[in-house]
């Protein structure tokens, strides 16, 4: 299987170690319920994507993505949303807060997020 180096962190103050990726799909699965790190894994793999889902679950206790000092915040967005080569899907097992989804996307469009719209897809059978 081919593969292509990524950046493992993109912190200024942090060593770079580059790592493969897999061409195919890369999942990141959580099996302790709650904050084990899953949210920097997908940031670090989200450079090298093409497309970053959300497959369950809801507005989450969040994690913050730091790019060139300008801080993200994400609870419900998936963590590509940031980055203007990715497309970032909401899928069908989760569950929407309109009203903090809509918070959301205007915190990190203030911080710079732009073209969202044509990137960010949201499952019809979502729970809203």
């Amino acid at each position: 299987m081919a593969s292509r180096p990524i950046t493992a962190l993109r912190r200024e103050s942090a060593t770079v170690h580059p790592f493969p990726m897999p061409s195919m799909v890369s999942i990141v699965l959580g099996a302790q319920w709650g904050d084990e790190g899953k949210g920097k894994l997908v940031d670090l793999l989200a450079s090298a994507a093409d497309v970053v889902c959300r497959c369950q679950g809801g507005n989450n206790a969040g994690h913050s993505v730091v790019v060139s000092g300008v801080e993200y915040d994400f609870h419900m967005l998936p963590s590509g949303f940031h980055l203007e080569h990715c497309v970032n899907i909401i899928g069908n097992g989760c569950v929407v807060n309109l009203p903090e989804l809509v918070e959301e996307i205007k915190k990190n469009e203030s911080r710079g997020v732009t073209n969202w719209s044509k990137r960010l897809l949201i499952s019809d059978r979502a729970h809203l």
